[in-house]
């Protein structure tokens, strides 16, 4: 048993302890009135139709109403759908020079003997890095990669991937291929 505090005495105990019962019996009596309340909430639901799911199904709804409406949603919403649309118009304009430039290596290759050695020098990696549309291409890489990523990956800039490129497709020609003849 609690022992009594020695600054109250024997009445303001006693008063105390009654107060303590009371107030637990008004606990005991509301949760008994909450009880009956959520019975008859249940009950008025279940005659309504609606179920537990729906019922979550609606917070849900609700909730991800109220995230739409704060003004940080809207914020991000419209910053990743500007960032969308520029990567799209970059990505399309990357594609446009990648097939201007195929086309451009076609009719050179083309223009000149139909030999495999002559396609393989048209298309060199030196040659091509020259060519007018090849640097319009590696400016608009470049500047596609400033606004997307801001900062050099660890790998070198675009020239020195390139130079790179070359270097190794010019150790894997170095075997001259036979040249083929022109067929009518």
């Amino acid at each position: 048993m609690l022992s009594a505090p020695e600054n109250l005495s024997e009445e303001e105990q006693e008063e105390l302890r009654r107060e303590l019962a009371k107030v637990e019996e008004e606990i005991q009596t509301l949760s008994q009135v909450l009880a009956a309340k959520e019975r008859h909430l249940a009950d008025i639901k279940r005659k309504l139709g609606i179920s537990s799911l729906q019922e979550l199904k609606q917070n849900i709804a609700k909730g991800w109403q109220d995230v739409t409406a704060t003004s940080a949603y809207r914020k991000t919403s419209e910053t990743l759908t500007q960032a969308g649309q520029k990567a799209s118009a970059a990505f399309s304009s990357v594609g446009s020079v990648i097939t201007k430039k195929l086309e451009d290596v076609k009719l050179q290759a083309f223009s000149h003997s139909f030999s495999i050695r002559s396609i393989q020098h048209s298309i060199s990696m030196p040659a091509m890095r020259n060519s007018s549309t090849f640097k319009s291409f590696e400016e608009k890489v470049e500047n596609l990669k400033s606004k997307v990523g801001g900062t050099k990956p660890a790998g070198g800039d675009f020239g020195e991937v390139l130079n790179s490129t070359s270097a190794t497709s010019a150790m894997s020609t170095e075997t001259p291929l036979e040249p083929t003849e022109q067929s009518p």
